[in-house]
């Protein structure tokens, strides 16, 4: 949009003084965020409504991207920058004598998401806007969201994380689209009067759905979207009936991100959660079509729901329901219908972690859900044992040993399954979902994850984002393939000391924000070393904690002076009911206080553990890495987006041949990355034989034994219960994640970025090469991947001159 600064001055102090009754210069932060927020909003508001009229009046195909979670992380300065009024808003609050930056430190971030999956969720709508498609999202307001983390004695802690105590500026009250969502009692069948039946509903309690929206800006105002949050509330005829217990019933559905599962209520809770959010979403997406005036049997034609994992897969039991009961529709024609709207993602390799719910929680809470699943199983079964027998049709049924299976539900109801990554695509067919491949072949198609180059590169490193667009042109912002340009730079020596002072930027503004945060002088000198995931087992914390350890003892203990320094920092949040990863939390942060405050090792050794590891967190931390470590065991990981966000900023990826790294090895080349341990033929044949010993490599690795004696023998102090767990899931529990076995291969590698790093040239060569090799990891290409594979849909427009992802040939 055309704005002047002039312009903006005039329209802020305006804001300011309607909203605040008052100047500028007497407000605080907050109203100043407030008032900074809500007129952005403003600048974006009419492009929001023009978009809207645009999808209904040439009725567009619209995509609706179901997800339990999104993380989008802050929104003032993405807006800003996708308005392309940044630069205005900057010079402006320059004027005014206000700071931009304190002012950003003040915008709370949405805490209704926790990891990979619901980054990657605000990635694509982004990337869906940037493209100029209709990608909307659809989800749960959550009022306190996951948890905020902090450590207390190197414990974590969970705090709420009330992130919407004060007004939030991006979203807009919609009670005009609330809907009524009806869960419990009981359900039973009766005539309609014309030879149909019809569902009776009785004792139900009856929740309110009301949407909060906020618009999702396109890049350079390609189109704007809306992300749909759902609360839960009292209906107003239930206003004054209900008991205190139903009334807490409602409240508690968006009250928290990821309910303790642990307990019966947990789960039941967050069923809940789960049917709220679908039936909520699936009713607006039917008003949505509505509008268009057109014959039921053309949803597929104008309407594509993708389901980011199992926990939306109720979208197909309820899409069928309206359809059957509400549009009096066959039972036939409604189930083409909904096969051929619905597509499924799935996040999860391991087929024993795919989601299940017991069938007396699931027919209580939602009975009118479990008579059409029941039904859409019968007839699944009716229908392919004639053609696959016995074994393999009762292997893919929905219900069955008194579990409902929602990947089975999802693969069955939907006319597309994706993994995510090439591996994660092949283990699913070869493996996981191996019966389902062999009678659904067509349905199976694979769609790498993506980050949007934006938010992770743009925005959280200008420095670099200037240096690569004075090398090679402005091209590569709105066609990320033209990153690859800038390998023509690899032997520019210039270029290369360019991008070490850039890096080296990053380094010390992630050092100020350490010191301020944790009163710890970091050594910017040293390699920065970056382990930032959700903290769980088979990611392999614990293995770092081992490499750490040994290079503790190393120095320490034998007395070695020639070690390359290293920063080791780690993000993670443990689940709050996941005793092991809170271990293993504990036991970094003692080693981290131990080492941090030796005056022996903390010049060639230190350890920062970010605490509330969260977007804005990243945006500091993805810059300054050197090292991107992505060392899950080889074929647990379904993909891995981190490893595309570091390797895009400049960091050289240590990792296994497990997820997206498979993809991230094979366009960077073998000699620019350090891969090491197992693949997954080996893991798969070790896991078959059966034959792992843990205690042999502990028994005959001298270096491996005293690291995991330090576990116990008191080295780490403060861990006695901790250290002793870790211990024991090494050598008494059979090691599941195959650490042992893998960390002479680590160490060494590791050992061999060492000696890389006394050559910057060579290093910063190969930190050149990932950066120019990450634009096919843009969730830009994967988007548009989805919306010629998979949605068919188009842009709302032609695509722009500098916009060139193309949605007709494969990218």
């Amino acid at each position: 949009m055309e704005l002047t600064t002039k312009q903006f001055v005039k329209d802020f102090k305006e804001r300011y003084f309607n909203k605040y009754s008052n100047e500028y210069t007497t407000g605080t932060d907050e109203q100043l965020y407030y008032a900074l927020g809500t007129l952005i909003r403003s600048y974006a508001s009419k492009g929001w409504k023009n978009m809207r009229d645009n999808y209904i009046d040439n009725r567009r195909k619209q995509v609706y991207y179901f997800s339990i979670e999104f993380l989008p992380g802050k929104f003032l300065l993405k807006n800003a920058y996708n308005l392309g009024i940044l630069e205005t808003v900057k010079e402006g609050l320059k004027e005014l004598d206000l700071d931009l930056d304190r002012i950003v430190e003040i915008e709370p971030e949405p805490a209704i998401g926790n990891g990979g999956l619901g980054r990657l969720a605000s990635c694509y709508l982004d990337s869906g806007a940037a493209l100029g498609l209709p990608v909307h999202g659809n989800g749960i307001r959550y009022k306190y969201g996951l948890f905020k983390q902090k450590f207390v004695d190197g414990h974590q802690v969970e705090l709420p994380d009330n992130w919407l105590k004060d007004p939030y500026p991006w979203e807009i009250r919609n009670n005009v689209s609330a809907v009524t969502v009806r869960m419990g009692g009981n359900v039973w069948m009766r005539e309609d009067g014309i030879g149909g039946l019809e569902p009776v509903y009785e004792d139900t309690l009856d929740i309110l759905a009301v949407p909060y929206d906020n618009a999702l800006i396109g890049y350079n105002e390609a189109t704007t979207n809306n992300l749909r949050l759902w609360s839960a509330e009292v209906t107003p005829e239930d206003e004054g009936k209900l008991d205190k217990h139903s009334r807490l019933q409602i409240k508690e559905i968006n009250e928290n991100l990821y309910p303790d599962d642990t307990t019966y209520e947990g789960k039941r809770l967050r069923l809940k959660q789960e049917y709220f959010f679908v039936s909520a979403g699936v009713q607006s997406v039917i008003r949505q079509f509505k509008k268009y005036d057109l014959p039921r049997k053309q949803i597929p034609d104008k309407i594509a729901i993708q389901i980011n994992d199992t926990h939306p897969a109720l979208v197909i039991p309820e899409l069928m329901r309206i359809l059957l009961d509400e549009e009096k529709l066959s039972w036939e024609r409604a189930w083409e219908i909904t096969v051929n709207t619905v597509a499924y993602t799935n996040h999860t390799i391991l087929s024993e972690a795919m989601e299940t719910w017991e069938i007396g929680m699931f027919k209580e809470l939602l009975p009118r859900m479990y008579q059409i699943i029941e039904e859409i199983n019968r007839r699944h079964v009716q229908e392919q044992l004639p053609l696959y027998g016995r074994s393999l049709t009762y292997a893919t049924q929905i219900i069955k040993d008194g579990q409902i299976h929602m990947a089975h539900l999802a693969i069955i109801g939907s006319h597309s399954t994706n993994g995510v990554a090439s591996l994660h695509t092949e283990i699913l067919k070869d493996d996981s979902l191996k019966q389902f491949y062999e009678m659904f072949p067509h349905r199976f198609n694979n769609k790498t994850n993506g980050i949007t180059q934006r938010r992770f590169l743009h925005l959280c490193n200008p420095g670099l984002t200037e240096l690569i667009t004075k090398k090679i042109g402005n091209e590569w912002k709105t066609n990320p393939s033209e990153l690859k340009i800038f390998k023509g730079q690899e032997t520019n020596k210039q270029t290369l000391k360019e991008l070490e002072k850039v890096k080296l930027a990053n380094k010390k503004r992630l050092a100020k924000y350490v010191k301020e945060q944790q009163g710890l002088e970091i050594n910017t000198d040293a390699i920065f070393d970056v382990m930032i995931k959700r903290l769980h087992a088979y990611k392999r914390q614990q293995l770092q904690l081992l490499h750490i350890i040994d290079r503790y003892l190393r120095i320490k203990v034998d007395g070695e002076t020639d070690i390359q320094p290293r920063v080791f920092i780690f993000g993670a949040k443990a689940a709050p009911g996941y005793r092991f990863a809170k271990q293993v939390i504990k036991v970094i942060n003692e080693l981290a206080n131990l080492i941090n405050h030796d005056d022996e090792v903390n010049d060639k050794l230190q350890i920062v553990f970010i605490e509330n590891y969260n977007v804005s967190k990243a945006e500091y931390i993805i810059p300054a890495a050197e090292i991107s470590e992505q060392i899950s065991l080889a074929g647990k990981e379904a993909s891995g987006t981190g490893n595309m966000k570091m390797m895009l900023n400049g960091a050289i990826t240590v990792g296994t041949m497990d997820g997206a790294n498979v993809e991230i090895h094979d366009y960077v080349g073998e000699d620019n990355i350090y891969i090491f341990g197992m693949d997954r033929e080996e893991v798969r044949d070790m896991n078959w034989s059966g034959g792992y010993n843990p205690r042999e490599f502990y028994e005959t690795n001298p270096r491996l034994q005293r690291a995991i004696n330090a576990l116990v023998d008191g080295t780490i102090p403060n861990v006695t219960h901790e250290g002793r767990d870790i211990y024991d899931a090494f050598l008494v529990h059979g090691d599941e994640y195959y650490c042992l076995k893998d960390f002479d291969s680590f160490v060494h590698v590791q050992e061999d970025v060492d000696k890389l790093y006394q050559n910057k040239t060579e290093w910063n060569r190969k930190s050149l090469l990932n950066i120019a090799s990450a634009g096919p990891f843009s969730s830009d290409f994967a988007v548009a991947r989805y919306a010629t594979d998979i949605w068919n849909a188009r842009p709302v427009h032609k695509a722009k001159k500098d916009q060139v992802v193309s949605f007709d040939q494969p990218i």
